[in-house]
């Protein structure tokens, strides 16, 4: 097994590294102070191109493969989780989604734009009374003709007021047995008639980013726009997460890195009795625990994004790198914050907002306790998982590079 990345991965790592670094890193604090996206990051993350890193060129995208976006992800989120956050909605939940299931004009429609940087797309799933529990979702699309009348509520949605369209979860079939199987996906522009959003302020964490939320009042869909076939909402979501939380266990892993470097150089710099804190072993412990976190993450996010290359069903690996790797960036955080002692504690030193921001990703994509109980399934072999009609395509190189 070779672990070593290509050429073309580590330009990649190095170029989204020093966007992070000079461009974010010097007035993060600032945004995240006043809890707003700073109005450069889209933009920038368009003319990168890093919003398409992993599409093909004939969809406006840069033509490389899905590790280059575990990658990408992780050098994002070193710096803040809200840069992250951006990649794995408008790729990971939106776009994947598009080129795992769509039809060539929903792709030539929706994602060549979006690739180029030139929309940004969101994925509206959660609703103020449905998180976890996916098929008791709400919202309906009633089909009228050739449109579909949308109603209903989508909450905590990520850029919500900053995107152009949104991949949207719906009712289709209220009177269907099994509730899962009465859900349809739907690829919605937000500038439609009947489509109202708005922010969530006062956040725990994630505060120099878009959250929000996005109403729908009989707002008309073409059917042109629904993606895959009705009925199939409920598969189309869970496929799109696993694409998301795979961006998810990259970005923390980002995160326990950064925890890592901080909690070093602050041992190196602090003195106490005498000698620098690094000389103290249970100072070395924490540090040694966040090696090993790290460590362990990326070896679990470079193998689920080894198996989306490959085109191989990944939706167990990836489900254990979201939940290892985010449990422990929060509990690196929580360490790093203790090598800081009473400054750790203040927003003088980044590691606060580490941890504030490190909650979020144990609770969205599928909570701690959620990969819990899959992880158990899958070894007490009460979980398979189903064939899907449609897989995200295995990544070809001449094949993503062709114009």
């Amino acid at each position: 097994m070779d672990f070593a990345l290509t050429d073309e991965q580590r330009m990649v790592q190095q170029m989204v590294r020093e966007f992070a670094r000079k461009e974010v890193s010097p007035v993060i604090k600032d945004y995240d102070r006043a809890q707003q996206m700073a109005p450069f990051i889209l933009p920038r993350l368009g003319e990168l191109g890093i919003l398409g890193i992993c599409f093909p060129l004939r969809y406006g995208g840069q033509g490389m493969d899905y590790i280059s976006l575990g990658l990408a992800c992780e050098e994002l989120e070193a710096v803040d989780s809200t840069l992250r956050v951006i990649l794995s909605v408008h790729i990971g939940l939106n776009g994947m989604g598009i080129l795992q299931w769509g039809t060539e004009s929903q792709k030539q429609r929706f994602l060549t734009p979006q690739s180029r940087g030139e929309k940004v797309a969101c994925f509206g799933l959660t609703e103020p009374g449905a998180g976890s529990d996916v098929a008791r979702l709400q919202s309906t699309a009633r089909r009228e003709g050739d449109v579909y009348i949308l109603n209903g509520e989508k909450m905590w949605i990520s850029l919500a007021t900053k995107a152009d369209n949104a991949l949207v979860v719906a009712r289709t079939n209220p009177e269907t047995p099994h509730p899962h199987d009465g859900l349809s996906a739907f690829l919605v522009e937000l500038n439609s008639p009947g489509v109202s959003c708005g922010d969530i302020h006062g956040k725990l964490g994630v505060r120099a980013g878009s959250t929000g939320w996005i109403a729908f009042q009989d707002v008309e869909v073409p059917i042109e726009n629904r993606l895959g076939d009705e009925g199939e909402g409920f598969k189309i979501a869970m496929s799109c997460l696993d694409n998301g939380r795979y961006t998810v266990a990259a970005g923390a892993t980002g995160l326990i890195r950064a925890c890592l470097d901080a909690s070093v150089k602050y041992a190196h710099e602090r003195q106490a009795f005498g000698r620098e804190i690094g000389k103290f072993q249970l100072v070395q412990q924490k540090i040694a625990i966040m090696v090993q976190s790290y460590e362990a993450a990326r070896l679990l996010y470079l193998r689920a994004g080894w198996m989306k290359n490959m085109g191989q069903r990944n939706t167990r690996e990836t489900s254990l790198a979201k939940w290892f790797a985010t449990d422990a960036s929060f509990q690196a955080a929580s360490e790093a914050i203790q090598v800081h002692g009473a400054y750790g504690y203040s927003d003088e030193y980044e590691v606060e907002r580490y941890l504030r921001n490190s909650k979020g990703a144990v609770v969205y994509e599928g909570t701690s306790e959620i990969h819990q109980l899959m992880q158990a399934g899958y070894a007490l072999d009460y979980r398979q998982d189903a064939p899907l009609r449609c897989e995200l395509p295995a990544y070809d190189e001449q094949d993503w590079q062709t114009i």
